[in-house]
């Protein structure tokens, strides 16, 4: 506003100059001349304060650049360090999935270990009650003797001749059916289909050789055989029969498959059938059972591991 009004003070000068100019010269007096001196200075003084609003306003167009660089930097800076905190949280939490993931494991690990230890506790105990239960004479058997120093009578077999020597009696043993021989029957009977019979010879397997791996691959035909007949209850605690009892075997990616796929089919077990896909995709995370559970967790819309 200032200079505004400095300029039409200059201009109304300029004029009256110009008005001063064109006057005869004997018009000129000494009034004339002290105004077009004080015109003179006006003038001056202008050209001066134009000469500073330029320069300071050089310095201050000079600041504002600065200031718009700076500005930049440290937006560019700002951005950066973003990036790198986002980053570097990403990466925790990746590590920290994978962290949980293998103590999840662990924990898992060790309660098959200790179910498997009961399992053969127990089994160690029926076996000590089967050999108690051999060397126990049944009621009513024949003592080896009747008296201190006499022979128990020996009887000849019937239809014997007179005089023949007669044979002692051989104890009926609880003969064991072979385990190759019934498995490979159990399981031609499971690819025709004929479940009952498959179903029994299995049970054979698992009952006269209950630590053998084919105990295992019994225990998983058995879940599958309940898993077609849609027994989903009875599938799950045969498939967790082999993850329990057979931790190691080749049968458990496919065992933990089938369980977590039967308690999907199960009311009320949505969330347990997909920790358990989550459980073998951890545990086997190249085996083709879990790209199965990966393509079934899609389907359902779940994540392949869980949200932290």
């Amino acid at each position: 506003m200032r200079i505004h009004k400095l300029r039409i003070r200059l201009a109304a000068a300029a004029i009256v100059a110009a008005a001063l100019c064109s006057l005869p010269a004997h018009a000129t007096s000494k009034e004339i001349i002290e105004l077009q001196t004080q015109v003179q200075q006006l003038l001056d003084m202008v050209q001066r304060l134009q000469s500073t609003l330029d320069t300071r306003l050089g310095v201050v167009q000079h600041l504002a650049e600065q200031t718009a660089d700076d500005a930049n930097r440290i937006t560019s800076t700002v951005n950066a360090l973003q990036q790198k905190i986002n980053t570097q949280n990403d990466a925790g939490n990746g590590k920290l999935d994978t962290l949980s993931g293998q103590v999840q494991s662990l924990n898992d690990s060790v309660d098959e270990l200790k179910s498997r230890i009961a399992k053969l506790d127990k089994t160690v105990q029926d076996m000590q009650t089967q050999l108690q239960s051999l060397q126990t004479p049944p009621p009513g058997a024949v003592p080896t003797s009747l008296t201190p120093g006499a022979a128990a009578p020996e009887q000849a077999a019937p239809g014997s001749a007179p005089g023949a020597v007669p044979m002692p009696a051989v104890p009926a043993a609880n003969a064991a059916p072979p385990l190759q021989a019934t498995f490979q029957a159990a399981l031609r009977d499971y690819n025709a289909a004929h479940y009952d019979v498959a179903t029994s010879e299995f049970q054979d397997v698992i009952h006269y050789y209950p630590l053998d791996d084919l105990a295992g691959s019994a225990e998983f035909y058995l879940g599958d055989i309940a898993y077609r007949q849609l027994k989903f209850s009875d599938a799950v605690k045969d498939f967790n029969a082999v993850l329990e009892s057979f931790p190691g075997s080749p049968r458990a990616p496919a065992a933990q498959l089938r369980k977590g796929f039967a308690l999907l089919q199960m009311k009320d077990k949505r969330e347990a059938g997909i920790h358990e896909l989550r459980l073998l995709i951890q545990r086997h995370p190249q085996s083709p059972e879990a790209a199965q559970a990966r393509a079934k967790l899609a389907g359902l819309g779940a994540r392949s591991a869980p949200a932290h």
